[in-house]
């Protein structure tokens, strides 16, 4: 089964992900999260960088647990238009 190319919307949630995932992760190591997560590290690789644009839920949930982010705040930072200030997403 081929997957159907990615909306521009949809990598533009895609990349928003990715920013905040890096940022939650602050000066931990890709693979303390990883570890800590149960995702392996080249999956956490590629959302971070946006490759995987749509992960699995439970592997954001549990992303977001390892990283004590709430899935309300995930949904909210990604849902932001793609023009949105910054300072507008982490508010």
């Amino acid at each position: 089964m081929v997957r159907p190319p990615l909306s521009p919307q949809e990598r533009a949630r895609g990349e928003r992900l990715g920013r905040l995932l890096r940022a939650a992760r602050g000066g931990r190591s890709m693979a303390e999260v990883a570890a800590a997560s149960g995702v392996p590290i080249e999956t956490l690789r590629k959302i971070e960088t946006g490759r995987i644009a749509t992960p699995a839920f439970f592997t954001i949930a549990a992303l977001a647990t390892a990283l004590g982010l709430a899935l309300e705040e995930i949904v909210g930072h990604t849902s932001a238009p793609a023009s949105a200030p910054a300072s507008a997403l982490t508010a």
